[in-house]
Formats: C-alpha cells, structure tokens, sequence
C-alpha cells in the first residue's frame, strides 16, 4: 500500500469537492480521512483561498474557488504523462 503525501490528500479533497461532494461526511468518506484531520484540511484550504465554507439549512457545504481550481488544473496537468490519471 502507498502512503499519499500530505500534498496529495490535499489535492485529493479539491478533487472530491470538484467533483460534487460537498458535504463534510461525504469529503471524508471519499478521501478516507478522520474528522480531525479533514478539519485541519478544510481550515488550511479556507485559509489559502481554495475553497469556501458556506451553511445551508444548519450544514456545512464546501465549494472550490477559482483559485483552487486553477491549482487542481494545473496539478492534474503536471502529472499527465507522468502516472495514469484517475
């Protein structure tokens, strides 16, 4: 088994988010991640202006910026050639 980097599951949650999963129960489930350390991932992220934090009907819901995305893109294009994509 490989270990991600911190790097990548930070990659991985933009990734998550991107594509829908917007919900903190769902992020962590999909990127296999305990609360702690998804909340330790959401505050970063916040922080850098990669995603925002919104509450809809007393939920928190995660959405990417176009700051994230522009750094998803530029990541997931960094790596074409380099390993299979996902």
């Amino acid at each position: 088994m490989i270990r991600r980097s911190r790097l990548d599951v930070y990659f991985d949650v933009l990734e998550v988010i991107e594509k829908g999963f917007v919900k903190p129960t769902q992020i962590m489930t999909k990127n296999n991640l305990s609360g702690e350390t998804l909340q330790e991932m959401f505050e970063t992220l916040i922080k850098g202006g990669f995603i925002t934090e919104e509450i809809q009907k007393n939920t928190k819901r995660y959405q990417v910026t176009d700051k994230g995305r522009n750094v998803l893109s530029y990541h997931l294009k960094s790596l074409t050639g380099l390993v299979e994509a996902k």
